[in-house]
């Protein structure tokens, strides 16, 4: 099969995981079978998949993991021993308190994800960990991929191939790509994609 298929048409969850679907195409199908439609997109997707293999929606475990912390990371002064909370958010507040510390800083996501898997530590970790991820990408060191990040991949690996590229072409490129089976990481021979349609 090349034509993406309707979630509906998927038998099982390896032919439906095989194709990329947006949010809305996730939420849509899960609302039609009862299936809960909170959460991320690869959270739905998990529970369609589930649906698909066993004929009826995933039972839900309430999480435990509630934000406990008050602190406001918009208005609260930061300093180096601020420690990282539970309610950690990324805010114009803490832009400023990392590009004192660091000029030129911008958030990435390998920072990001940094942010929410340490919360214990302080600020001063952070931004040693921030001057760390700037070194291994400077020195070449790639980052692993995130799931949820498949477009921004993408999108790397695409003007990496193609520096002369342009943003309606790989939006057009993208959507043609996800036409087709996963994965969903970019390869030159996608570009012929183009030239097909």
């Amino acid at each position: 099969m090349t034509n993406r298929p309707d979630i509906a048409q998927c038998q099982d969850a390896a032919s439906f995981r095989q194709w990329y679907y947006l949010k809305q195409e996730l939420v849509t199908y899960a609302r039609s079978k009862g299936i809960k439609t909170t959460g991320g997109k690869f959270e739905i997707a998990d529970r369609i998949a589930y649906f698909l293999d066993h004929g009826k929606a995933p039972l839900e475990v309430k999480q435990a993991n509630r934000v406990t912390s008050k602190f406001d990371w918009h208005s609260e002064v930061l300093t180096p021993n601020t420690v990282i909370t539970d309610s950690y958010k990324n805010t114009q507040n803490m832009r400023r308190f990392m590009q004192a510390a660091i000029p030129g800083f911008k958030f990435s996501i390998p920072f990001m994800d940094w942010m929410k898997d340490n919360a214990g530590l302080t600020l001063a970790n952070a931004v040693d960990a921030a001057k760390q991820i700037e070194a291994d990408k400077k020195a070449g060191k790639k980052q692993p991929n995130q799931p949820h990040n498949q477009y921004n991949a993408y999108t790397r690996a695409y003007f990496a191939h193609v520096p002369d590229g342009t943003q309606k072409e790989l939006r057009r490129l993208w959507a043609l790509r996800r036409q087709q089976p996963g994965p969903y990481v970019f390869a030159p021979k996608d570009l012929d994609l183009l030239k097909e349609k």
